[in-house]
């Protein structure tokens, strides 16, 4: 593929890519006992993506493999590997990142873990930016997530009804020297008088063995609602949504109405349509709501999946600008506009319109 080069200050996707396991579908689940019929119904959920025995760093670094084959990015001129993740990875007082660089990249250069949970992917993205741009002989950064949502600590349909969490791997390669779509911008806020929303007001602790509960998100965000208030709540996360919109369009110098596609969290239909679909007047078939109800929440992974399903799948073409929205307990929201500058070589042919 060819390369644009870049101007000083522009920073490009040179590549990205994905790496989920088989899907399971809702009917299987709903037969083999872990969701319920109300459940499913209300997020409208056709399948999940769930692991066998693929660990979260292993899905990412499968994934870090394809995005750095595709963008043409030399080992060499990889400057930072970032790491997202929201869930256990594997072992106590480990590095992912420094398992995706060993087995990805091979270099030495800075990899270091992000967790901002289900913002971290795009948490992430807000630090390569700044890295790359602090020094002028910074080229290339690597960022991946990874997670597997498994029992007994966690329960992908039932910890946080309303988004069925999903396995899977992401990456994607930030270029200065050039790439297929250009990051037109990118917006963070955070909002941390919300973090006790996913506490609920338990006590702080040390982690014990003997506990085995699955999280219950839920239960946390009631038990915070009831004593900070429901309205105060739904403001500061509309409000803080809406601030990340539309710092991240005026940035980019377009309108919601000059974006073609918009890449949302994979959450059930229930609280898209509350968040998304009705408050920004948009229709599902602009946005990745098809792939995500197939796919499920890959936690900070959301935006890169979208993105790579968007460009891999003709659905965006070049010329066209793409919205990344993404959101994550603390509470932090990122959006990004995106535009597709041409057809990479392993995008498939344009959809049909």
């Amino acid at each position: 593929m060819s390369v644009p080069q870049g101007a000083p200050g522009d920073l490009y996707v040179a590549g990205c890519g994905v790496w989920l396991p088989p899907p399971v579908t809702t009917e299987q689940a709903l037969a083999a006992g872990h969701c319920d019929r109300r459940l499913a119904s209300s997020t409208r959920m056709l399948s999940v993506a769930v692991a066998d025995k693929e660990t979260p760093a292993e899905m990412a670094a499968l994934a870090a493999q394809t995005a750095l084959d595709r963008s043409g990015v030399a080992p060499a001129h990889v400057d930072l590997v970032l790491h997202a993740s929201l869930y256990f990875q594997g072992h106590h007082l480990w590095a992912p990142s420094s398992y995706v660089q060993r087995v990805a990249v091979g270099n030495r250069c800075p990899a270091m873990e992000v967790r901002q949970v289900s913002n971290g992917g795009m948490a992430a993205l807000e630090l390569a930016r700044a890295y790359l741009l602090a020094a002028p002989d910074r080229v290339a950064a690597l960022i991946t997530t990874g997670d597997r949502m498994h029992p007994p600590g966690f329960d992908r349909w039932s910890s946080d009804p309303g988004t069925v969490y999903a396995d899977g791997g992401t990456a994607l390669v930030l270029s200065r020297q050039g790439g297929f779509a250009r990051l037109r911008s990118l917006v963070t806020v955070s909002e941390p008088v919300l973090e006790g929303m996913h506490r609920g007001g338990h006590p702080f602790g040390p982690p014990s063995p003997e506990e085995q509960r699955a999280v219950d998100l839920d239960a946390h965000k009631r038990a915070y609602v009831a004593e900070a208030g429901s309205s105060f709540s739904v403001a500061r996360v509309s409000a803080g949504q809406e601030e990340a919109l539309t710092g991240a369009l005026e940035a980019a110098g377009a309108g919601l109405d000059d974006i073609s596609r918009v890449v949302l969290p994979h959450m059930g239909w229930r609280r898209l349509s509350a968040a998304y679909f009705n408050k920004w007047h948009i229709q599902p078939e602009r946005t990745t709501w098809e792939f995500g109800r197939r796919t499920g929440h890959l936690g900070g992974g959301d935006p890169i999946a979208g993105f790579d399903h968007l460009v891999g799948s003709g659905r965006l073409a070049p010329g066209e600008l793409c919205l990344l929205v993404s959101v994550g307990a603390g509470f932090s929201w990122s959006c990004a506009v995106v535009e597709l500058l041409e057809r990479p070589s392993w995008a498939a042919a344009p959809a049909a319109r």
